[in-house]
């Protein structure tokens, strides 16, 4: 049987494969998008309810001007869609004023970008905002423009708009192997055989096994997160507890209000360092993990520490430095990699699945993805 033919095969329809295939698809491209479990599925990085969207970006100011193009690109994707995606109830930003903490790296975004934002000591932020109980000489960087993404809705409502412009995606079909030259791609799976011009692989955890010469560069790693039932709920309502990000003397935690499902989301960055193929990571959180999160609900958020409503396991998958891997392939220019996004990720997918469709149908974007190509690793 002779293989399907279309101009651009993405490989992995989560966050970013979405919003790469509408994007392509709006450019007019014929565009097949291969998934290999179900749209969207809890396997990989896009699911849980709820991603953090903010302004200031503390991991590194060049960050800014992606975050506002996809800001744009979310309101456009939300004007189209019939439930509201992205979620304004403002970001908090919190830990010790000194070194190099979550709070001194908004604080500098906000400065280098001309960001507005209230800058206010632990005290202030528990006065304004009675969820939180952090140390009163801890400082925060308060932004109203922060909030969080429904994110398997934002996944739905680019799948969506890429059928409208006549993508086809197609669920449970795990791709075999793939093979590029100067003439295009050919993508084999275990339904069917494809043959396009272009290759994007947006694959997630998976991606370094796609793409064996880049995965020393892809980590995955087990993450979990944990919804805990407020004892005081109208304290954690959207409009009055904005998302965080908190560095604290017991790591790197972030959190949500209450949305959609009953309880506070808290989650720990790089949870317990578990890493290794997406296969063999623990899918079911237990007690430690449970644990773990509490402690730190119980000593900053008190009043949301009642009982454990939810837990359920993501994957990061994480670069050497944290930072994206946005680029054409250092071997096949007619294939176009976004992975390794490393845990904050997924507030930059609208943008991103626009850059990957530049770089797949031009080979360059305007894009500002400098920051993220793979050769700063040679």
């Amino acid at each position: 049987m002779p293989p399907t033919e279309c101009d651009v095969v993405v490989v992995g329809v989560g966050g970013m494969g979405s919003a790469a295939a509408y994007h392509l698809a709006r450019r007019g491209a014929d565009v097949v998008g291969l998934e290999r479990f179900d749209v969207p599925h809890a396997r990989g990085s896009s699911h849980g309810l709820t991603r953090i969207i903010r302004l200031p970006q503390y991991e590194d100011p060049a960050y800014v001007p992606l975050v506002r193009r996809a800001y744009e690109l979310w309101d456009e994707l939300d004007a189209r869609h019939p439930r509201r995606l992205l979620h304004r109830v403002g970001s908090v930003d919190v830990g010790p004023p000194d070194g190099e903490s979550v709070y001194a790296g908004s604080k500098r975004a906000c400065t280098v970008h001309d960001i507005d934002h209230d800058d206010l000591t632990g005290a202030e932020l528990g006065e304004r905002f009675p969820g939180y109980d952090f140390p009163p000489a801890y400082r925060a960087v308060h932004q109203s423009e922060g909030g969080f993404l429904h994110c398997e809705g934002c996944t739905v409502a680019h799948v969506g708009a890429a059928h409208d412009h006549g993508a086809t995606i197609r669920a449970r079909e795990t791709v075999a192997e793939w093979t590029a030259d100067e003439t295009g791609v050919t993508v084999r799976t275990d339904r069917d055989t494809y043959a396009a011009d272009r290759l994007v692989v947006t694959a997630g955890a998976w991606t370094g096994s796609l793409l064996p010469s880049l995965s020393g560069l892809l980590q995955p790693e087990r993450q979990v997160l944990g919804w805990f039932q407020p004892t005081a709920p109208e304290r954690f309502a959207p409009e009055r507890f904005p998302v965080f990000v908190a560095d604290v003397d017991e790591g790197h935690f972030y959190g949500f209000p209450t949305y959609a499902v009953p309880g506070v989301k808290v989650g720990k960055f790089n949870h317990r360092g578990e890493t290794g193929p997406p296969s063999e990571l623990d899918r079911e959180p237990d007690r430690t993990d449970e644990r773990l999160l509490r402690e730190f609900t119980a000593r900053y958020l008190p009043d949301a520490a009642g009982p454990t409503m939810r837990l359920s396991t993501c994957m990061f998958t994480n670069t050497p430095d944290g930072d994206f891997l946005l680029d054409v392939h250092p071997s096949h220019p007619n294939v176009v990699v976004g992975a390794g996004f490393s845990g904050h990720g997924f507030k930059f997918a609208s943008v991103v699945g626009a850059a990957l469709a530049d770089l797949a149908l031009d080979g360059t974007t305007t894009a500002p993805i400098d920051p993220f190509r793979i050769d700063r690793f040679d």
